[in-house]
């Protein structure tokens, strides 16, 4: 066989792989990033006098270090999805969310971030522990466990200790619909927190 003729057969063999392929035809999916933004909805001004309020970071309970969105399965598992993902790490954006609010609140004279170099006389720390939909149940459900605790020196040191949760009705299954509620859910929480450090 001449070499011409080989490269021939060779050059056809390549052409006829390339024009078969065995893998299947996948759809594309596109990944989508849902922002966890939450705003009260009047901002009241600082109030001179008040105390001033340090809001440390807020945690993440294990289950809740991923961006992925969660929701239950009919047979009680947990599907977190790698396509439709929060825009920052929940807990993250639940720090965020509650600094603005309480910013907004006017409890406080200000409300600062770690960093700050003003002294606090208040602490605020948190953990997400909830954060999930649950479509067989047909609700969201949100939790965050908050402590406060005052540092100025003729006070006590725990002022509030409490797990703000809220169960939100789903419109329905969509993964718009599970974002909608968990956002919801999280009004309420903050809601809450917002009542509860006003009665402290």
């Amino acid at each position: 066989m001449s070499q011409w003729l080989r490269r021939r057969l060779l050059l056809g063999g390549t052409l006829s792989l390339a024009g078969c392929s065995v893998l299947p035809s996948l759809p594309y999916l596109e990944k989508r990033d849902w922002p966890l933004v939450v705003r009260r909805a009047t901002a009241l001004p600082p109030r001179a006098g008040r105390p001033v309020l340090l809001v440390r970071t807020v945690r993440a309970a294990p289950e809740l270090e991923v961006c992925g969105l969660q929701w239950l399965l009919r047979d009680g598992s947990v599907h977190v999805d790698y396509y439709e993902e929060w825009a920052v790490q929940p807990a993250a954006a639940v720090d965020d969310d509650l600094r603005q609010w309480l910013a907004a609140s006017g409890l406080y004279s200000a409300v600062l971030a770690p960093g700050s170099r003003l002294n606090a006389d208040l602490i605020l720390e948190g953990e997400l522990t909830a954060l999930i939909a649950d479509p067989p149940a047909g609700v969201a459900r949100v939790a965050l466990a908050l402590v406060l605790l005052d540092q100025r020196p003729t006070s006590a040191k725990v002022r509030l200790q409490q797990t703000m949760r809220a169960e939100t009705k789903l419109a329905g299954t969509t993964v718009a619909d599970m974002v909608e509620a968990l956002r919801a859910g999280l009004a309420t929480v903050l809601e809450q927190t917002e009542t509860a450090l006003a009665g402290v």
